[in-house]
């Protein structure tokens, strides 16, 4: 016949310390998930299962010159300091995105942002843009690129570090290779070939 083992005052408080301990840990826990500014969530209830890669080609007109440009300087360099660069200038920008390197081609979206000349050495400018399209079913959607831009160089390269609509979530890289610049003018039309990773 097995014998009963009656427990100790100090087990029985060792076993109440102990659920006491588990039962404040789920309620501070319940706690901080009812007051917390953020969650985890499954990608899947957003509707983020397959990503595809895309390639867009087109072509960014910088109009500096006329009557409408598209490209306006709101912070000039300074004037006292001497740079072939352009250095610290600023110009705000709503391009035209056509499908071809004419003007006249099929208009698919705009460029909207700003760049600046932020290289003393050569002509190298910070690009902030959004692509936002208006063509098919990307209308409303955009693309955004941050990135340095070396703009006398064969080919550059900035990232895609985001976007909107059908773009969120989106990342990748644009090349860009300038087809025709006008030093007259100091207009540039300029080939942009875009590889977005997006849902």
């Amino acid at each position: 016949m097995a014998q009963r083992v009656s427990p100790t005052p100090s087990s029985c408080f060792l076993t109440l310390l102990f659920l006491s301990s588990c039962i404040l840990s789920a309620i501070a826990l319940s706690k901080e998930n009812q007051n917390s500014f953020a969650s985890i969530l499954n990608p899947n209830k957003l509707g983020l299962k397959n990503e595809k890669l895309t390639h867009f080609r087109f072509y960014w007109h910088d109009i500096v010159s006329g009557r409408k440009p598209s490209s306006v300087i709101v912070v000039p360099s300074v004037s006292n300091y001497t740079s072939t660069t352009s250095f610290g200038m600023v110009a705000m920008i709503d391009d035209p995105l056509t499908e071809g390197p004419e003007l006249s081609s099929k208009l698919i979206g705009k460029a909207q942002g700003f760049y600046g000349s932020a290289s003393q050495q050569e002509v190298g400018l910070i690009m902030a843009m959004n692509f936002a399209f208006i063509e098919g079913k990307y209308n409303g959607s955009t693309i955004t690129v941050l990135g340095r831009n070396t703009v006398f160089s064969k080919v550059r390269e900035m990232p895609v570090i985001g976007g909107s609509g059908l773009f969120r979530f989106a990342r990748g890289y644009v090349q860009v290779r300038t087809h025709q610049f006008t030093p007259k003018t100091g207009d540039a039309i300029v080939e942009y070939n875009a590889y977005v990773l997006h849902y």
